[in-house]
């Protein structure tokens, strides 16, 4: 045992030396093994991890250097800055199980929307960053420039406008993190999110104009454009925590390039993992077992391949830790 780990890795390597724990443990070494070598690290996030509060180890890693680019839903993108926001006024539900159709309904009314355990406050959480991001909007539009979804986030927190709502130790948002570090982020989907409903209702509207807000084709084509350039040497792994739209857009780019672009020298990624609860598998691109991808042209025969079946909740804090040698 490596005394230059922590207490959790330290925990982690004398305890989890079987079945899930043991693929977790293969998993975090493989990942570990991929940037020794000199590799990159792109990491996708579904569900809603952000709620979860993932920014408490990720902001680390994205702060260490351990992660290149995320792929996340527009969800993760914006509920990571309204936990910032808005913390203390969230409510927890710790018996969601039990609760009635007239209990959802009274939240409701209350304005509170819940995921799972935890509920997010309307007014705090959404409409506090939608009156700032709509400026930003504005500003772009009139200025004739368009943007990417997740650098009018950028923007919004860079400009400090609202660190006087900050709730939470700063350190602690991975978004804040990233955009600190211009780290590169794909969104595919923004539009099923609450600010993506917001903007569309400005849209409707006539206030805006869908284009100011870049979508997901010029993302595949940035993305495109990023892959070639980074995916020289050990080349680029991926990362995957949950299922869904985030995973499945961005490990496509490899087959796009190979298959529709004709770039047949074009490397797979180099490392996988995913942490998934899906069932496996009944057609669920998420329940999918790793070698499936082989067939998509998305993973090399040789590629390192993990699945851990667990709670992403779990378990990626975990892999951080050893990660971060902590």
């Amino acid at each position: 045992m490596s005394n230059t780990r922590g207490p959790i890795s330290q925990f982690m390597e004398r305890n989890y030396l079987h079945f899930n724990a043991a693929a977790m443990m293969d998993a975090a070494k493989g990942y570990e093994t991929h940037l020794d070598e000199g590799g990159k690290m792109m990491i996708t996030l579904a569900g809603a991890m952000s709620t979860a509060e993932l920014g408490i180890s990720l902001a680390e890693m994205i702060r260490q250097d351990k992660v290149s680019i995320i792929s996340c839903t527009g969800a993760n993108l914006e509920e990571d800055i309204m936990n910032l926001v808005a913390h203390s006024h969230y409510k927890r539900v710790p018996n969601y199980r039990d609760l009635s159709p007239q209990d959802e309904w009274d939240l409701l009314e209350n304005h509170y929307n819940r995921v799972t355990d935890t509920c997010i406050p309307e007014e705090e959480a959404f409409r506090r960053l939608q009156k700032h991001i709509q400026k930003i909007w504005m500003d772009a539009e009139q200025a004739g420039e368009r943007y990417f979804p997740h650098e009018f986030m950028y923007k919004m927190l860079l400009s400090g406008d609202l660190e006087q709502y900050y709730e939470i130790d700063p350190k602690n948002s991975w978004m804040l993190a990233a955009a600190e570090k211009n780290l590169p982020i794909v969104v595919p989907g923004w539009e099923d999110s609450t600010m993506g409903n917001i903007f569309a209702s400005y849209v409707m509207k006539k206030e805006l104009t869908a284009t100011t807000v870049k979508g997901g084709i010029e993302y595949m084509g940035w993305l495109a454009d990023w892959y070639i350039a980074n995916s020289g040497g050990k080349g680029i792994g991926f990362f995957q925590i949950g299922g869904g739209i985030a995973g499945d857009f961005p490990i496509c780019v490899v087959p796009m390039l190979y298959q529709d672009m004709e770039m047949e020298n074009i490397p797979f990624w180099s490392y996988f993992c995913q942490i998934s609860d899906s069932t496996t598998s009944y057609g669920s691109y998420s329940g999918a077992v790793p070698n499936e991808k082989i067939t998509w042209g998305k993973l090399d025969i040789h590629t390192p391949k993990f699945i851990v079946e667990s709670d992403a909740t779990i378990v990626a804090p975990l892999m951080f830790a050893w990660i971060l040698k902590q």
